[in-house]
């Protein structure tokens, strides 16, 4: 393993020891930009048709040009040199976009610059032993509100709660009532051999292991919907658990409401993704 950390600065890999960020930079000023969290695993970026559509979508409503070395066709080609520079088998990267220039809140550019980070990647199937609906923070469906950082600020009062709480994770719900997602995934319930998880207009964030899992759902003939539900359907189901690119977590406990035993669904759909 080597001893040194890598980064990628505008498609340069560099020692992350010896970076400094260039001042100024408005996404740490104004939180004008996006970020993607992906895994790299034997060999391959996972999910990657679904991480470039969303960052084209992001660059498109945030009015940025996405950077030819991260287009769709370059994604992966240019994350390897990251991962191969780390020697690790498995890596979890995140990649920060925002927009170059300076001047105030109206945008003196298109381009954008961006930067690759990574870290050891460890998968995490557990079950949630207890989770239980937000109190203090709502989602809100905006622009962009299916996209990574914009919004980053709520999830972390949505894990400030959940850590007061003492609970293991938190379900948010729209300001409308309707349940939206957890604190970093997306939510699913079964019901009747059913699928469902909420609609993008909750606003949640539209994951990268959602799209996929409805995708694989859909060709496996499991009916999907997307939908508007309150806390007390999701309780009624069959069984509820949540998804990111880490993994699927079989939510034993949901407020009051207790589940025995993880469905047989959860394991049927980790083999039909594992699937070439």
């Amino acid at each position: 393993m080597t001893s040194t950390t890598f980064l990628l600065y505008n498609g340069r890999l560099l020692p992350e020891a010896a970076f400094a960020l260039p001042l100024p930079n408005r996404g740490l000023s104004f939180n004008d930009g996006f970020f993607e969290t992906l895994v790299w695993s034997q060999g391959r970026l996972r999910y990657a048709e679904q991480h470039a559509r969303r960052m084209q979508q992001a660059a498109a409503v945030l009015g940025l040009e996405l950077p030819e070395a991260i287009s769709t066709a370059q994604l992966e080609a240019a994350l390897s040199q990251l991962a191969q520079a780390q020697q690790l088998p498995q890596v979890r990267m995140r990649v920060q976009l925002w927009r170059a220039g300076a001047g105030l809140y109206t945008p003196e550019s298109q381009e954008a610059e961006w930067l690759a980070t990574s870290q050891p990647f460890q998968a995490n199937d557990t079950p949630v032993q207890r989770a239980d609906f937000a109190k203090t923070v709502q989602t809100q469906v905006s622009p962009v509100s299916f996209c990574k950082g914009p919004n980053a600020l709520l999830y972390v009062m949505a894990a400030r709660e959940r850590q007061q709480r003492g609970l293991d994770d938190l379900v948010l719900l729209s300001v409308a009532g309707y349940v939206a997602e957890t604190i970093s995934a997306a939510i699913f319930w079964v019901k009747d051999k059913q699928l469902y998880t909420p609609a993008l207009t909750t606003g949640c964030v539209a994951g990268v292991r959602r799209a996929h899992l409805l995708q694989v759902a859909r060709q496996q003939d499991i009916e999907c919907h997307e939908v508007l539900a309150r806390p007390e359907e999701v309780q009624r189901a069959d069984a509820v658990f949540s998804a990111n690119v880490a993994g699927i977590r079989w939510i034993k406990q949901l407020g009051t409401t207790c589940w025995e035993a993880e469905h047989p669904l959860l394991s049927q759909l980790r083999h039909w993704e594992a699937q070439p």
